[in-house]
Formats: structure tokens, C-alpha cells, sequence
């Protein structure tokens, strides 16, 4: 992936919150190679209305992380970020701000948790996004 990509609302206007979601599913879905460690390999969810490109935008965020160990040893870890941003609005506003996480070497079941944050998107299952944001970085 790039270091950040960025598309105007014209380029992804096919783009909607069910298609990312089930991306996003699949990616999640998907083991890697990752150090036998309960934070080595994890998902994160997030919503809430944020300014971080300027102006206040509400913003869902999908992050796969991944932690990296360098001479058996925890070095740091590489997050890749999706991020769906649409214009303000009263009712995405009262959701107000939410975040979970999911490892999978920890005792939880994924579909359950996959589950649970489909039912937080009901809301932008029929708007569009007006910007989204592919991006990773090292933290």
C-alpha cells in the first residue's frame, strides 16, 4: 500500500459502507505471519466526527494491525488504515464516538465481533462517502 492515498468523492462514488465493510472482512479474516503474541494481530473499529482533514467530517476507520518483531523482540507495529469520511449530519453526530478492538490470538470470536460492528454502520449503508483514506503507518 502507499503511504497515504487520497480520492475525491467522484472517483468513489460506487464506494459505500457495505462494499468497504466486506472488504474489510475479508482482509480481517485473512492470518498472517504474525509473532505468537495476543496484540500481534489485531482489527480496530472506529467511528466519530473528527477534524483531522481540516473540517469536521464523521469518520469510520478500519484498521488492521500487525505487530513486528525484530531479533525476537517487540519493534513496533504497522497499522493499515481505511478511512470513510462523510459530510457532518444530526443523526451520524448522535452516534457520537465508538471504538473496538479484535485479536485474534485472544479468546474472542470473530464473527461475533464482525457482527456487532456491521450493526454500528446501519446508518451509512445508503450514503456515500464524501472522501476515504488508504493509508499505514508504523506506530
Amino acid at each position: 500500500l502507499p503511504r497515504r492515498h487520497s480520492r475525491p468523492a467522484r472517483h468513489i462514488k460506487r464506494l459505500i459502507a457495505y462494499t468497504t465493510t466486506r472488504d474489510m472482512t475479508s482482509f480481517g479474516r485473512r492470518r498472517f505471519d504474525t509473532a505468537p503474541t495476543p496484540d500481534s494481530d489485531g482489527l480496530l473499529f472506529q467511528y466519530g466526527t473528527y477534524a483531522f482533514s481540516g473540517r469536521p467530517m464523521f469518520t469510520v476507520s478500519l484498521t488492521r494491525q500487525f505487530g513486528v518483531i525484530d531479533d525476537g523482540e517487540h519493534d513496533h507495529y504497522v497499522r493499515v488504515h481505511c478511512e470513510l469520511r462523510y459530510e457532518p449530519a444530526p443523526d451520524l453526530d448522535a452516534l457520537g464516538r465508538f471504538d473496538s478492538w479484535f485479536f485474534h490470538d485472544a479468546d474472542a470470536e470473530l464473527d461475533e465481533w464482525f457482527t456487532a460492528m456491521k450493526g454500528r454502520l446501519a446508518l451509512l449503508l445508503g450514503r456515500r462517502p464524501s472522501e476515504i483514506d488508504l493509508y499505514e503507518e508504523p506506530v
